[in-house]
């Protein structure tokens, strides 16, 4: 069993907890899940730079801590002062030390800023519980759900009026899972068996992903010119967390990062 078997595993057992703590129906009746959403897609696609979804995730299984010092609020408001199109906030505690109240520590921080959920999802229970924290985007992770549960899934999260990013990791996943329900493609370029990085996973996959998907690259983002390079392969939004959350200060490794964007493409306008 690898580790992404386990964590699915886990998931299982956990939203199987959590059903029988609170019903569906009790968490359509929470505050947040009447709060109108915002379109990642559409912050991404307006963006004058390279969108960035950044970030927050306090550790995770082949980096173990990543960071300990830091708040949600805090750095996910500079992120946004930074000019994060978007946030990232794992929810997931076992594998990654997150949790909903650092999720809802950042949503209360960043209410005009669209924000994913960053979780495993395996049941519909928890797109519930993600419109109920406040969550405008939710992850399908073609690795763990048959092309079945992504279909189901993102017509759910879209009755819901949540946007749907489908994670893959290859071809094989790209073909079998991606469908008109889902607003976003995340290319990950990590390998799920050695956990090594490859931009390349990205260039690969760009030509395969239709036009009116958003294309979105993840992990292995660690400088400006990897982002320009991916950025000429039409991808339009980048999901960086580690990169930002190793530093002592998060939310000013993005802003520095922005300067260098800006820099490249205002003084080289032809490589994009």
């Amino acid at each position: 069993m690898n580790i992404l078997d386990k964590i699915v595993a886990n998931k299982r057992i956990e939203v199987a907890q959590a059903k029988a703590q609170a019903s569906m129906d009790e968490l359509t009746k929470r505050e947040l899940f009447s709060r109108p959403t915002l379109s990642l897609k559409k912050a991404i696609q307006q963006s004058q730079l390279p969108g960035i979804i950044s970030e927050f995730k306090r550790q995770s299984p082949s980096k173990g801590i990543i960071n300990a010092q830091v708040t949600p609020a805090e750095v996910t408001a500079g992120y946004t002062q930074a000019g994060a199109a978007g946030l990232s906030v794992l929810t997931d505690t076992q594998f990654f030390g997150g949790n909903f109240d650092d999720f809802n520590k950042a949503r209360l921080a960043n209410p005009t800023t669209p924000m994913l959920r960053k979780d495993f999802m395996v049941d519909e229970y928890q797109l519930f519980e993600a419109k109920a924290i406040g969550a405008d985007v939710i992850l399908l992770i073609a690795a763990c759900l048959s092309p079945e549960e992504v279909a189901s899934l993102s017509q759910k999260a879209h009755e819901l009026g949540l946007e749907v990013l489908l994670e893959v990791h290859d071809e094989e996943e790209l073909r079998q899972t991606l469908c008109d329900t889902v607003d976003m493609v995340g290319v990950n370029n990590r390998n799920l068996k050695t956990f090594s990085t490859s931009i390349e996973t990205s260039i690969r996959l760009a030509e395969l992903i239709p036009d009116q998907f958003v294309k979105i690259s993840e992990s292995g983002l660690k400088d400006a010119e990897t982002i320009v390079d991916l950025y000429r392969h039409d991808y339009q939004g980048f999901l960086i967390g580690e990169t930002f959350m190793k530093t002592a200060d998060p939310a000013q490794a993005l802003a520095d990062l922005q300067t260098d964007l800006n820099r490249i493409i205002n003084h080289n306008p032809l490589v994009v």
